[in-house]
């Protein structure tokens, strides 16, 4: 019988910190709900942006997140959520773990296509996210070099969307 393929802790908390990043950029709550693998062999990850009761479901591709015993990843956008609440949500992509070589990471797009592969989480990803602050800028009074005098200092640690074709 195969081994259920799952995400590990450091590709959970990258996920948690995207949907985090997407709902900050979007100015709208993203959740990511983790799909179990016990019915496809592998887990897989759905971000999508609760609808509000004046949209209309056949405006958007939609999926339900939340309800009993899900796994939500980040911040939630900030939605106050009941935990068993279900949302109808705008799915935008998915991310899936596969076994296949060069390929642990596939997106899916609304279409329900494989618009991406790689060995390398951060490439699927709509933003690059580091672990620090950028500071090599930075003279010794934390001032920007005069290279990048109009750039100011922000103390983020979400860059935003990479040009990377997604």
């Amino acid at each position: 019988m195969p081994v259920n393929l799952v995400f590990t802790a450091d590709e959970i908390d990258l996920l948690g910190r995207t949907a985090d990043a997407l709902s900050a950029y979007m100015g709208k709550p993203v959740l990511a709900q983790v799909m179990d693998a016990a019915e496809t062999g592998f887990e897989w990850v759905v971000f999508a942006v609760p609808l509000q009761p004046q949209d209309k479901l056949d405006d958007f591709i939609t999926v339900e997140v939340g309800g009993p015993d899900v796994r939500l990843l980040g911040n939630k956008g900030g939605l106050d959520m009941a935990d068993n609440e279900l949302f109808d949500g705008e799915y935008l992509w998915a991310i899936q773990l596969s076994e296949l070589e060069g390929a642990r990471f596939i997106k899916v797009d609304q279409e329900g296509d494989e618009i991406g592969w790689t060995d390398n989480l951060q490439d699927l990803l709509p933003f690059d996210i580091v672990d620090e602050a950028i500071s090599d800028d930075l003279d010794d009074d934390n001032e920007p070099d005069d290279q990048d005098a109009g750039t100011p200092d922000l103390p983020v640690s979400y860059l935003p969307p990479s040009d990377k074709l997604h």
